[in-house]
C-alpha cells in the first residue's frame, strides 16, 4: 500500500471513531447547536425590538435584528465545537489509547485528521441547523447563489482555523477539565464585536479593541454576502486571520503531538 492510500484509509478509521463518539455522546453535540440557538431566541424575542429600533430598523425592529444578530450567533456555534475538540483530543492524551496506538502500525498523523475532520463536519452542520432556525423566525437574506457559495468558503475557512485552534488547546491542557475552560475566552469576540451591536455604540477603549479582534472582520463579511450591506476591506481581513490562524495552529498542534505522543 502506498503512503497515500495507507494515510487515507488510517485518516478514514479516526474519522468514522470520531462520529461513533459522538453518536454514542450525543450531549455534546446538542451542545454545539443548543447554545446558539437559544441565543438566537433570545437575543430576537427578548431584546430585538429595542435593539433592532436602536441600529436604523424601520417598522418591525425585531424583523430588522434578526437579519443584523444571525451572522454573529452563527459564529457561536464555532465556539461550541472548539471546547467539545479540545476536550475529545485531551481525553486521547491522557486516558491512554495514544500509547495503544504507538504499538500499532498506525500514520500518526491520521488521529489528528480524524478529529479535524469530524469536528468540521459536526460545525458545519451545526451552522446550519442555526441558519435553518433563523430562517424559521424571520431572518431574510438578500444573498444570491454565488454570494451562499462565498458564505459557505468563509465559514469553512472559519472552521479549519478554530479547529486547529482547538485541537492545539487540547494538547497543551493537563486533561479534559481543563481543555474545557481553554477555548472560553472565544465565546466573547462576538459580543466584544460587531456581532450583536454596532461598535461605534461602545465606548472608545472597547470599540478599539472590537474593530481589531479577528471575529468583527468575519462577521462584517458574512453580514455583508448575507445581507448586501458593505464588506469594505473585510473580506481580505478575514481571509488573513483565517489562513493565518490555521497555519499557526497547525503547526503548533502537530510541534505538541509530536512531543507528548513520543513520551
Amino acid at each position: 500500500m502506498s503512503t497515500l492510500r495507507y494515510a487515507v484509509s488510517d485518516s478514514s478509521t479516526m474519522l468514522r471513531r470520531q462520529f461513533l463518539h459522538m453518536l454514542r455522546y450525543p450531549s455534546m453535540s446538542l451542545f454545539i447547536v443548543g447554545i446558539p440557538i437559544v441565543f438566537l431566541l433570545l437575543f430576537v424575542y427578548v431584546f430585538g425590538g429595542t435593539l433592532g429600533n436602536g441600529i436604523g430598523g424601520t417598522g418591525d425592529g425585531r424583523a430588522a435584528y434578526v437579519n443584523y444578530v444571525t451572522p454573529g450567533v452563527v459564529l457561536l456555534t464555532v465556539v461550541g465545537a472548539a471546547t467539545a475538540t479540545a476536550v475529545s483530543v485531551a481525553m486521547d492524551m491522557t486516558e491512554g489509547i495514544i500509547a495503544r496506538f504507538r504499538t500499532m502500525a498506525i500514520f500518526r498523523p491520521s488521529i489528528l485528521t480524524g478529529h479535524v475532520i469530524g469536528s468540521m463536519v459536526t460545525t458545519l452542520l451545526g451552522m446550519a441547523l442555526v441558519i435553518g432556525v433563523a430562517l424559521l423566525i424571520g431572518f431574510r437574506p438578500t444573498a444570491n447563489v454565488v454570494e451562499w457559495f462565498a458564505v459557505a468558503g468563509v465559514l469553512t475557512l472559519l472552521v479549519l482555523a478554530v479547529t486547529w485552534l482547538s485541537v492545539a488547546l487540547g494538547l497543551a491542557a493537563k486533561g479534559a477539565e481543563s481543555a474545557s475552560n481553554m477555548p472560553m475566552p472565544l465565546m466573547l469576540l462576538p459580543f466584544l464585536g460587531s456581532g450583536f451591536v454596532p461598535t461605534e455604540s461602545m465606548p472608545t477603549w472597547l470599540r478599539w479593541f472590537a474593530e481589531y479582534q479577528p471575529f468583527t472582520p468575519i462577521i462584517e463579511t458574512l453580514r455583508g454576502l448575507l445581507m448586501g450591506t458593505p464588506i469594505g476591506d473585510s473580506a481580505w481581513q478575514t481571509v488573513g486571520w483565517c489562513v493565518g490562524g490555521t497555519v499557526v495552529c497547525f503547526f503548533w498542534s502537530r510541534s505538541l503531538f509530536n512531543k507528548r505522543s513520543d513520551r
